[in-house]
C-alpha cells in the first residue's frame, strides 16, 4: 500500500493551497481517508476525514477554510484550503482506515502517506 501526499507549499497569509493523495495497492472505495497534520513540537491531529460515500467530518479549526473530496475513480483524494493562517503551517499526512466513520486519533489509521510541508507566511 502506498499513499503518496503532494501540494504542499510556501504561501502567504490568506492564500490557498490544494494538497493530493494518490492511493496505490489498496481497494481505495473501501477506506475512509483523512488528513491530519503535525507541527514541530505538536501531536499528530485530524484535519478532515470523508467516508467512501462521501460523508465529511472537519476539525473545528478548519471548518469554513477547506474542503476535502475523493475521487474513487482515480484513487485520490484532495484537501482544498484557503484563507490560510501561519498557526496552519506544518505537515500534513493523508491516512486511511476500513472503519467506516471518520475517526480523529490517528491511532485507528492503518496507512500513511510521506507528509507535504505546508508553510504559511504572515
Amino acid at each position: 500500500v502506498q499513499l503518496q501526499a503532494s501540494g504542499g507549499g510556501l504561501v502567504q497569509a490568506g492564500g490557498s493551497l490544494r494538497l493530493s493523495c494518490a492511493a496505490s495497492g489498496l481497494t481505495f472505495g473501501g477506506y475512509v481517508m483523512a488528513w491530519f497534520r503535525q507541527a514541530p513540537g505538536e501531536q499528530r491531529e485530524l484535519v478532515a476525514g470523508i467516508t467512501s460515500s462521501g460523508t465529511t467530518k472537519y476539525a473545528d479549526s478548519m471548518k469554513g477554510r477547506c474542503t476535502i473530496s475523493r475521487d474513487n475513480a482515480k484513487n485520490t483524494m484532495y484537501l482544498h484550503m484557503n484563507s490560510l493562517k501561519p498557526e496552519d503551517t506544518a505537515v500534513y499526512y493523508c491516512a486511511a482506515q476500513r472503519m467506516n466513520r471518520v475517526l480523529v486519533s490517528s491511532r485507528f489509521y492503518e496507512y500513511w502517506g510521506q507528509g507535504t510541508l505546508v508553510t504559511v507566511s504572515s
